[in-house]
């Protein structure tokens, strides 16, 4: 009862960031999905919002990309195709590996001639390098990297209120 005449106190969401312009401040997320046990990648379809007008509101501008999973043990990955508007599960055949690595790269290594392309598998501090069809290797270099995770809180959908990046920010040094 007494939060009834307090108005509307917002809500907050959380994805993956797979476009972001910095000119206009806006970007376009893959909502996580809220069933802890679900096995999608996230929510489609992608959601745009405006970034805080107050920019101390916002943290660390967020990288975008289209890689949504690595399963190495199963030797698959899942992309966001923006083409398809679509996730899309890709068989991986890889040809090597270097683990223990804490730091992804700043961007994918696309190699055409060797036909590969190296990525950055966060959960297992690895990078891998795996064989690529010619319809991969035309895809843009942003689909082979993990967009950052962004949580923000907006009343309306449309616009954040804040934003924080939740993978560019050491929560380890605040307080």
């Amino acid at each position: 009862m007494i939060l009834a005449g307090c108005g509307d106190l917002g809500r907050v969401e959380q994805g993956r960031v797979i476009a972001y312009d910095r000119e206009t401040r806006r970007l376009t997320l893959i909502r996580e999905a809220t069933d802890a046990s679900a096995k999608v990648p996230g929510v489609l379809p992608p959601v745009t919002v405006a970034a805080p007008q107050n920019p101390d509101e916002m943290g660390p501008a967020p990288a975008a990309g289209g890689l949504m999973r690595v399963d190495y043990q199963n030797r698959r990955i899942v992309i966001y195709d923006r083409a398809a508007q679509a996730f899309r599960t890709i068989a991986i055949t890889p040809v090597a590996e270097r683990r223990d690595v804490v730091k992804a790269p700043k961007s994918p290594a696309i190699d055409r001639a060797k036909k590969t392309i190296t990525i950055y598998a966060a959960a297992e501090h690895a990078l891998i390098t795996f064989a690529a069809s010619d319809e991969l290797l035309a895809m843009p270099a942003d689909t082979w990297q993990a967009g950052d995770v962004v949580r923000y809180y907006y009343k309306d959908p449309a616009q954040a209120l804040r934003l924080m990046n939740v993978t560019r920010t050491d929560l380890s040094k605040s307080g």
